[in-house]
C-alpha cells in the first residue's frame, strides 16, 4: 500500500513564517517527499487571496510537490470551544477563511484544534470546564459544516493535549454527533502514546480518520512531559508496524504527514532546522517505504 509522504512547514519554516511558501515548496522537492502540509496563519497570511493561492499551488504543481492539507497553531490562542462568545465568532471567522484559502491552494482537508479546557503551556489562557467545551466546540463545529461541505474541505479535528476527547470511544461519540463526512479527526499518533495506542484509536475511528500526523514519543513511567517528544522519528515508543498495519486494515489512503517539533530542546527548540527536516524526510521514506 503506496502512502502520500509529507512534511510539516514549522520544521523547515519556522513558526513566523519567515520561509516563503516557494522556498518551503523547493525545499521539500529536494528531500523526495510526496507533499508538504503549509500553515495557515503564519506561512499563508489570513489575509491572503485567491490569486495567491492558485499561485502557490501552480508551482507546486510544477515542482512535483502536493499539497493536500493545512495546519494552524491559531486556535491554542482563540478556542471553537471558548466560553466567550466574542472570541468564538473570532475562531470561526478565522475557520471560514482557513477552509477557503485551503479550496483555493488545492489543499481538501485542514487541522482544527475544537478545543481546549487548558492550555498548559500558557498562563495566560483560562481553564474552561470540560462540559462546557463539548458544548460550545460542538455548536461551533455544527455551524463550520456548511462552508466546509461548499468548499469541499474536511474539518481534521487533531487529538491534542488540550484535556479534551481523551479516548477514542470519546472522540468517536463526539464525532458521530456531526452528520456530515466533511468532519473527522486529524489523527497524530504520537500524541496518543501519554496514555494508549494509536493503533487502538485507528481500529475505533475506522473511516472518521482522514489525516495523519507522525511523530515519536518517550513514555516516562505512566504518563509523560512535552520533553517526550524528541526529534527523530525513529526513537521512542510508537510502533509503527502496528499503526501502519491498523491504517491498511481501515483502508486508509490519505496523506501521512512528519510533524517534527521537539519539545525535547526546550528550553533551547529553535526552529527551522534544516538538518532535522532532512533527516526527518529521510525517516519517513524509510518507514513508508
Amino acid at each position: 500500500m503506496g502512502y502520500y509522504r509529507a512534511i510539516n512547514y514549522w520544521v523547515l519554516g519556522g513558526f513566523d513564517g519567515e520561509k516563503s511558501p516557494f522556498q518551503a515548496i523547493d525545499d521539500v522537492a529536494a528531500m523526495g517527499l510526496d507533499g508538504i502540509e503549509l500553515t495557515f496563519g503564519d506561512c499563508l497570511k489570513e489575509d491572503i487571496t485567491e490569486e495567491e493561492c492558485r499561485k502557490i499551488a501552480g508551482y507546486a504543481g510544477e515542482k512535483g510537490v502536493g499539497l493536500k492539507s493545512l495546519a494552524s497553531g491559531f486556535y491554542w490562542g482563540c478556542s471553537l470551544g471558548s466560553d466567550d462568545p466574542l472570541e468564538r465568532e473570532k475562531a470561526l471567522e478565522f475557520t471560514g477563511k482557513y477552509i477557503r484559502a485551503a479550496s483555493w491552494i488545492g489543499a481538501d482537508r485542514v487541522l482544527v484544534v475544537p478545543g481546549a479546557v487548558d492550555v498548559a503551556w500558557d498562563d495566560t489562557r483560562p481553564v474552561t470546564p470540560y462540559g462546557n467545551v463539548w458544548k460550545n466546540s460542538s455548536e461551533s463545529i455544527q455551524r463550520v459544516i456548511a462552508t466546509a461541505e461548499e468548499y469541499g474541505v474536511t474539518v481534521c479535528l487533531e487529538n491534542v493535549w488540550n484535556k479534551f476527547l481523551l479516548s477514542p470511544m470519546e472522540f468517536r461519540y463526539y464525532l458521530d454527533q456531526f452528520d456530515s463526512d466533511y468532519i473527522g479527526i486529524y489523527l497524530d499518533v504520537g500524541n496518543t502514546l501519554l496514555n494508549g495506542y494509536p493503533e487502538h484509536w485507528i481500529e475505533i475511528l475506522k473511516e472518521k480518520v482522514k489525516a495523519v500526523h507522525f511523530k515519536n514519543f518517550k513514555r516516562d513511567d505512566c504518563g509523560g512531559t512535552l520533553h517526550g517528544f524528541g526529534d527523530d522519528l525513529m526513537e521512542g515508543d510508537l510502533d509503527y508496524d502496528k499503526v501502519l498495519a491498523a491504517l491498511q486494515s481501515i483502508g486508509y489512503k490519505g496523506p501521512v504527514t512528519a510533524e517534527m517539533i521537539p519539545f525535547s530542546r526546550l528550553p533551547d527548540l529553535v526552529l527551522p532546522d534544516m538538518e532535522l527536516a532532512a533527516n526527518t524526510a529521510e525517516s519517513l521514506k524509510r518507514i513508508l517505504k
